[in-house]
C-alpha cells in the first residue's frame, strides 16, 4: 500500500451508499407505478361507479369510460341497465282461492340516485328492497279481484295497480319501475274448468243471439221487399185501363206492319178485335 491508495473502508462505504440509493430508488418508482394504476380506473358501458375512501361514501358518481380518481379511493360499479325480476308466488283472490302467479317486474336503477341507494341498501337492492315489495304488491291486488276476473279479462287493470304500487314505494329508494308483466295465472283445476264452461256458454248464447239478429233483419227485408212488390203491382193495376191496352195493340200492329219482312194479315174478331200479323 502507498500513500496514493485510496483507504479501503471509504471504498466499501462509497459502494455501499450507491446500493442503498438505487434499492430506494426501485422502491420509490414501485410506489409511483402502483399508485398510477391505482389512479385510474374504468366503469364498463351501462353502468356508474360509487366511489368510497375508507368506507365512506363519495357522493360523486362516475359515469362509463377511463377516470382519474384519487388512489386511495375504491370503485363499486352499479348496473343502470333496465333489467328483469321474475318471480313466481301463491297469491289470494278475492274469495280467498289461492292461485300461482307468475310475474315479470322490468325495472332500472335511477342514476342520481345510485350513491344513495348503494350507501343505504348495498350492491343487493334487488334482494333486500325489489322482491319483498313485488310480493307485497302482488298479493294486495290479486286480493282485491276475483279469480275469474283475473283469469279472463283484468290483467292489465291488476297489472296497472302492481305499478303504481310499486312506483309509490320504489321511486323514492331510487329504483324506476317501468312495467309489470303478468305472464301466467294458474288456477285450481276445478276452479278453471267452471271458468271455461261459463266462457263457452257465454259464447255460445252471444252467438245465438247474433242469428236471431241476423234472422230478424231478413225478415224484417222480406218484408219489406214483399211490401214493395205489392205497392207496385197496385199501382199499376190502377193505371191500366181497356182503352190503354187497346191503343198498346193498335201500335204494335202498326209497327209490325211497317216491317219489311214478309207477313200475313189476319183481322181479328170481336167489337175490338186488333189484326194479327203472321210472318211468310
Amino acid at each position: 500500500m502507498t500513500i496514493f491508495d485510496p483507504p479501503r473502508g471509504n471504498l466499501i462505504n462509497v459502494q455501499g451508499g450507491g446500493l442503498l440509493r438505487l434499492l430506494l430508488l426501485g422502491f420509490v418508482g414501485f410506489v409511483l407505478v402502483i399508485l398510477l394504476f391505482s389512479s385510474v380506473t374504468r366503469v364498463d358501458s351501462g353502468a356508474v361507479g360509487v366511489l368510497t375512501l375508507f368506507g365512506k361514501v363519495s357522493h360523486d358518481v362516475l359515469p362509463e369510460g377511463i377516470h382519474f380518481i384519487n388512489p386511495l379511493k375504491t370503485n363499486h360499479e352499479m348496473s343502470i341497465r333496465t333489467q328483469e325480476l321474475k318471480e313466481t308466488a301463491s297469491v289470494p283472490s278475492s274469495e280467498g282461492l289461492v292461485m300461482n302467479l307468475d310475474t315479470s317486474l322490468i325495472y332500472r336503477l335511477n342514476r342520481e340516485k345510485a350513491a344513495e341507494v348503494y350507501q343505504t341498501i348495498g350492491e343487493n337492492y334487488v334482494q333486500v328492497l325489489i322482491e319483498p315489495n313485488l310480493r307485497s304488491a302482488i298479493r294486495e291486488a290479486t286480493a282485491s279481484h276475483t279469480a275469474n276476473a283475473l283469469y279472463s279479462g283484468e290483467r292489465e287493470m291488476v297489472a296497472k295497480q302492481i305499478v303504481a304500487q310499486l312506483t309509490d314505494l320504489l321511486s323514492q329508494r331510487g329504483v324506476i319501475v317501468e312495467s309489470i308483466l303478468l305472464r301466467d295465472i294458474q288456477l285450481p283445476s276445478t276452479l278453471r274448468a267452471s271458468i271455461e264452461l261459463k266462457q263457452q256458454a257465454e259464447q255460445e248464447a252471444l252467438a245465438m243471439t247474433f242469428r236471431l239478429q241476423k234472422e230478424t233483419q231478413e225478415a224484417q227485408r222480406k218484408r219489406i221487399e214483399a211490401q214493395g212488390i205489392s205497392d207496385f203491382q197496385r199501382i199499376v193495376a190502377q193505371g191500366i185501363s181497356a182503352q190503354l191496352l187497346e191503343w198498346k195493340g193498335i201500335e204494335a200492329t202498326e209497327n209490325l206492319a211497317k216491317s219489311p219482312n214478309a207477313k200475313i194479315v189476319v183481322i181479328g174478331s170481336g167489337k175490338n178485335g186488333l189484326p194479327l200479323i203472321l210472318g211468310q
